[in-house]
């Protein structure tokens, strides 16, 4: 059921929403094309947005490899320093190949399946029906992208974010059983997540598949669960960060704590690639969450600018929470905070203002932190990088944050109405909107973490997942690849 439907798209202010309503205005005036055709549609295609869409691309890309690899990397102990690099490397060249084969498809379409809105069919599996010639839809009534531009910008998420689960278990887990639970967990969990989050028939289209019930709400008939109930995610606060978490926190309970856990040292081999992965994290992010608009206009800006000043008032804020507590700030909790802001703003990245993302920035941080240094230590378990405490935490804050940073009474984008052609701005109700995000969060949790608990499972008990006691102490690099990171 949807109250409203809206779109990754927003406006900087009450400024840019006139402007925006004035263009669709015009736009209606001089006639816009209504379900255009694939020949309609090559002249709807602007090489600007192409080439912001290709840039955003190798950006993401770019957050996987080399930057979560060294960011992870650079935490774990020299003797494991090399496994980490190679399960995010090997997970991110997987999960590609994986994306062309059937995750593509299964995300982005829904012909062809028996449940439309919880996920897509095999119609474009292995890339049938998708050539130079094929289209994909933005937020904006007749902007299109060459639907090879769409696949690859979408590739990148679906190669980073089974990487970041790998974090919640690092030092102790096997490679091959890994990278199988990765493909199953990519095909039952993202791919479904993903559909259900960001699917839809497109600003041209929509309308004509949206039905009136019998109690007068609108149903749509072709787009994902959770978009049809008016879930606002910009870049993946759900289907990234919240995904990703949870299975990151069943994975490090049901596989067990680290040999020596609690009782030796354990401390980052090298906070130097740590901070350089951080970095490189942050410049890519703007690909992350500003390509996220799949347009090159204002609302890119503003998804940009958002990012940049939430993540800067989550590094700083976190550098407070530990000079209260510690005494002293350290590095690697400035660069922790900086990635929960990071978090924390991708859901919220195109519908909020700068101000207000600072406030999200600011807010997100101690939140993590009392999850990395209270809960963690309260409850035992063996999070390795703090996946669960910085990026699912961190993804529902912003999940959550993005329902009050959207309102246009505090300076948020809104959203627009795709029930008429043109769209229209709709009226936002902050309350309402809380609620969906809520379900929306509940759904990711259950969903992800219940299907990661019987992946782990099974694959345990087939394969096994943990190395012998013997292996762990020597490390991973040695007996698991044969290599050391470091020869002395």
């Amino acid at each position: 059921m949807i109250r409203k439907l809206f779109s990754g798209l927003g406006m900087a202010g009450a400024s840019l929403l006139t402007a925006t309503a004035a263009f669709a205005q015009d736009a209606a005036a001089a006639g816009p094309i209504k379900a255009p055709t694939a020949e309609q549609m090559a002249g709807m295609v602007d090489k600007g947005d192409v080439a912001w869409m290709l840039t955003s691309s190798a950006l993401v890309l770019m957050m996987s490899v080399p930057a979560l690899a060294l960011f992870y990397g650079g935490l774990v102990r020299t003797k494991n320093m090399l496994s980490v690099l190679m399960q995010v490397f090997m997970i991110v060249s997987i999960a590609a190949l994986v994306w062309v084969g059937w995750g593509y498809s299964m995300a982005f379409t829904s012909t062809g399946s028996p449940w439309p809105t919880l996920v897509g069919g095999l119609d474009k599996a292995f890339l049938a029906n998708v050539s130079a010639g094929t289209y994909a839809a933005t937020f904006s009534n007749n902007v299109y992208l060459p639907e090879f531009v769409f696949v690859i910008f979408q590739m990148t998420f679906a190669c980073i974010t089974p990487a970041l689960i790998v974090g919640a278990f690092a030092e102790r887990v096997k490679f091959w059983p890994l990278m199988l639970f990765m493909v199953l967990w990519l095909t039952i969990v993202y791919f479904p997540v993903a559909h259900m989050v960001w699917y839809w028939a497109g600003p041209d289209f929509l309308v004509d598949t949206v039905k009136k019930a019998a109690d007068g709400t609108l149903v749509s008939q072709d787009a994902g669960m959770l978009w049809g109930m008016g879930a606002l995610d910009f870049a993946g606060g759900t289907v990234v960060h919240i995904n990703a978490g949870i299975a990151g926190l069943v994975g490090c309970i049901m596989i067990g704590k680290r040999i020596g856990f609690g009782k030796e040292a354990t401390p980052p081999h090298s906070l130097t690639m740590t901070m350089i992965g951080a970095a490189l994290l942050w410049v890519g992010w703007f690909g992350f969450n500003a390509g996220s608009n799949l347009e090159a206009n204002a609302v890119t800006a503003v998804a940009f600018i958002n990012t940049f000043v939430a993540t800067a008032a989550a590094a700083v804020s976190w550098s407070i929470v530990e000079q209260i507590h510690h005494k002293r700030p350290s590095l690697l909790g400035a660069v922790t905070g900086a990635v929960a802001g990071l978090v924390a703003i991708t859901p919220a990245s195109g519908f909020a203002s700068p101000m207000t993302s600072i406030y999200l920035g600011i807010l997100v941080s101690p939140i993590c932190y009392f999850f990395v240094s209270y809960v963690k230590n309260r409850f035992k378990y063996d999070d390795t990088l703090d996946v669960f405490g910085v990026h699912c935490i961190g993804g529902i804050v912003g999940a959550l944050g993005t329902a009050i940073v959207a309102d246009p009474a505090l300076g948020g984008q809104g959203f627009y109405d795709y029930t008429v052609f043109p769209y229209a701005v709709g009226t936002y109700d902050m309350g309402a909107q809380l609620i969906t995000q809520a379900k929306a969060v509940a759904v990711t949790l259950i969903w992800s973490g219940g299907v990661s608990a019987v992946l782990f499972f099974a694959i345990d008990k087939i394969f096994g997942l943990r190395p012998s006691e013997e292996s762990e102490r020597e490390g991973l690099d040695l007996t698991e690849h044969g290599e050391r990171a470091y020869n002395y």
